[in-house]
């Protein structure tokens, strides 16, 4: 029944648990959830957990017709130690954002309402105290399952654990999620076979229990996951109770799980619309649907059977002649009505009191986790693992290089001293500068991949910007240098371009400083416009830009002042470039005349034929150009650092104008 539902006709004469009074069932569930909270309290006193408390919570966005949207409509409940919650509900209920809400990760545009408290306290999670599972999974692709967790070790894990004891917790987190058969096998990704979509989830979440977090979200952890393999995942999950002595409390948001699974769950917080239909104990929700006239008929599963008594995305079909039925709205507002004034709702607000007035430890303010030394040579190597993995990240861009190199070789085959050559020696080195340099934006799509792992990894903590920006800037560097040296060497030598090696050198110097600029400013370029698409469009158009402005296509003196000339010609990287790669050229030689009759030199030929500034060396042009390099890798650090500052103060800005509202926010990584 998708949109409407018949009432039981006799809720009260089909079988024990219909006949049950709501206050047996409720004292049954009690006597349960009492024996579990003796169990945790004893924990408590010993190795204190996280208990988890949220009040009347509301979550709001901006809506243009009616000025705000609620997502989450005065939500209340809690999680404790040793105990697996699920937040269950038909799609677009509010599961992600009442999980995004608890893990203080909602996004700037969200105003939250209510109190959201840990261990009855307002304060931050801190780094290893919590970990946060996403629903997409982004891995570094090219890496093995042994890898890809070993790394994730080396990283998270402080540096008073030796290398062997973090690859041994690696290789017991790898089989506590039933990996090993895979552990040499690739994670594989677009256009690379590798693990199946349920093994890439497990991957993700071996990845966040490598600390033994206390708290642990999951969104959506079943996710093209089969029915026995997401048993044995959340199996696993529901036991990471006692790790350390110390017991987990585990927040999951799952849509529509096997029965098996829903026997696992502890607590069961079920919404609809943004509303609570149901909080408490999962073995009493049957009870409580059957009490309201929609009884689980025989040999269904439950979790179905609930969603579908809430779902009202679909309407009622006709062909069933059900003209008797309930509206699905109508059924959720009874559910709603019926819990509001049900024990369970009353215990949830005992059960808050109860935690609130509890005297907790405070929890740790952070963990250690590996030094920022030890975390930029991880990602270093990860990083160079990646690159030279990937056939589309330096090789294939090396292969159309060379290519190219022997294409330029064979149109500008030895130019000689005559005055046609000056011309084609310009075009030659501007081509260079330019369009080899320009195809650097190719590596941007697996750039970005790589950008989507470094943002889940820096929101849960594992590392900060800093660390990121400096790993990918030295992996990147011997392939860069191979590409600026052998395809340069193929196209300078027979070209007949100015002999000497320590002329290649820096010809090969500056299309490396070049190709390493383009990269850094692709990198600004992705922590603003993710989207690989938009992102090679908005680094392309900036690149056309800064060539017609460089000096080439329209010389400096001819440059219209505005824009082209202030500021344009000043920022261009390719100004440097050409400046400098003109200068190693011309500086020194002599060629052939206009008439034919006499010798010109190469000075003459910069000053008055290309308009180049003589006043500084070429050196100084390369100089300018691996500052710019530093000036866009600290543009990008800038970059994600503000957006680090600015996304907690808007909320903080909003709860100004409410002085009732709350908020928790994650501890931002250290870098």
């Amino acid at each position: 029944m998708a949109s409407f539902l018949q009432p039981s006709t006799q809720p009260n004469e089909s079988g024990p648990a219909a006949s049950m009074k709501s206050s047996e069932i409720f004292q049954t569930a009690l006597e349960v959830e009492t024996i579990s909270e003796n169990a945790v309290n004893d924990s408590a006193k010993s190795t204190p957990g996280v208990f988890l408390t949220w009040n009347d919570l509301w979550v709001t966005v901006p809506n243009r017709k009616h000025g705000s949207k609620p997502i989450l409509q005065g939500l209340t409940g809690y999680a404790q130690p040793g105990e697996l919650l699920a937040i269950m509900g038909p799609s677009g209920c509010g599961k992600s954002t009442l999980l995004d809400a608890l893990a203080g990760r909602l996004g700037s545009n969200a105003r939250q309402v209510g109190e959201i408290l840990i261990n009855g306290h307002k304060q931050a999670l801190a780094y290893g105290t919590s970990a946060y599972v996403t629903q997409d999974d982004a891995l570094v692709t090219t890496l093995t399952v042994r890898e890809a967790v070993s790394y994730s070790a080396q990283l998270q894990l402080p540096d008073s654990m030796s290398k062997v004891e973090k690859m041994e917790r690696a290789e017991m987190t790898i089989r506590e999620m039933g990996l090993q058969d895979a552990m040499n096998t690739r994670i594989g990704g677009w256009g690379v076979k590798g693990l199946s979509g349920g093994q890439k989830r497990r991957v993700s979440i071996c990845i966040e229990i490598l600390t033994h977090p206390k708290l642990l979200f999951l969104d959506e952890p079943t996710s093209g996951l089969d029915s026995a393999a997401s048993y044995y995942v959340m199996r696993g999950i529901a036991r990471l109770d006692h790790k350390d002595g110390v017991r987990r409390t585990v927040i999951a948001s799952i849509h529509q799980p096997s029965s098996e699974v829903f026997q696992l769950f502890s607590n069961l917080c079920l919404l609809s619309s943004g509303k609570t239909v149901y909080f408490g104990p999962a073995s009493a929700a049957n009870e409580f649907f059957a009490l309201n006239s929609f009884p689980c008929p025989p040999l269904q599963n439950p979790s179905d059977h609930f969603l579908n008594t809430i779902n009202k995305d679909f309407e009622k079909d006709l062909e069933q002649g059900l003209d008797d039925a309930i509206p699905t709205v109508e059924v959720i507002n009874i559910l709603v009505k019926s819990y509001k004034s049900s024990d369970y709702w009353q215990q949830v607000q005992v059960k808050i009191e109860e935690i609130c007035k509890e005297p907790f430890e405070a929890l740790e303010s952070r963990r250690d986790h590996a030094g920022f030394l030890t975390q930029s040579l991880v990602l270093t190597k990860r990083s160079f693992v990646n690159m030279f993995r990937d056939l589309g990240y330096y090789w294939l861009r090396l292969a159309i290089y060379v290519g190219l190199g022997y294409g330029l070789s064979s149109i500008y085959h030895d130019l000689g001293s005559s005055y046609g050559s000056i011309q084609a020696r310009g075009s030659l080195l501007m081509f260079v500068s330019t369009f080899l340099t320009f195809m650097a934006i190719g590596g941007f799509p697996s750039f970005v991949e790589e950008m989507k792992v470094f943002e889940r990894e820096r929101l849960n903590g594992h590392y900060g910007a800093t660390s990121f920006a400096i790993g990918n800037t030295f992996s990147a560097i011997p392939f860069l240098l191979l590409i600026s040296l052998i395809p340069g060497a193929i196209a300078y030598y027979p070209s007949g371009l100015h002999k000497g090696y320590e002329h290649f050198l820096y010809f090969a110097s500056t299309l490396f400083a070049c190709l390493l600029l383009v990269e850094s400013m692709m990198m600004a370029v992705a922590s603003i416009v993710p989207n690989f698409l938009m992102g090679i469009i908005t680094g392309a158009g900036i690149q056309g830009l800064m060539v017609l402005g460089g000096g080439f296509f329209r010389l400096p003196d001819d440059l219209p002042k505005p824009f082209w000339k202030y500021p344009l010609y000043y920022v261009a990287f390719h100004r440097y470039a050409y400046q400098g790669t003109f200068k190693n050229e011309f500086e020194g030689l002599k060629f052939t005349n206009y008439q034919g009759n006499g010798l010109i030199k190469g000075e003459e030929i910069l000053r008055d034929f290309w308009q180049m500034e003589l006043a500084y060396s070429k050196w100084v042009d390369l100089a300018i150009l691996l500052g710019m390099v530093v000036s866009y890798r600290l543009l990008f650090l800038a970059i994600i650092k503000t957006s680090e500052t600015i996304k907690p103060i808007i909320p903080g800005l909003m709860s100004s104008l409410n002085p009732k509202q709350t908020f928790q926010i994650m501890e931002k990584p250290q870098s």
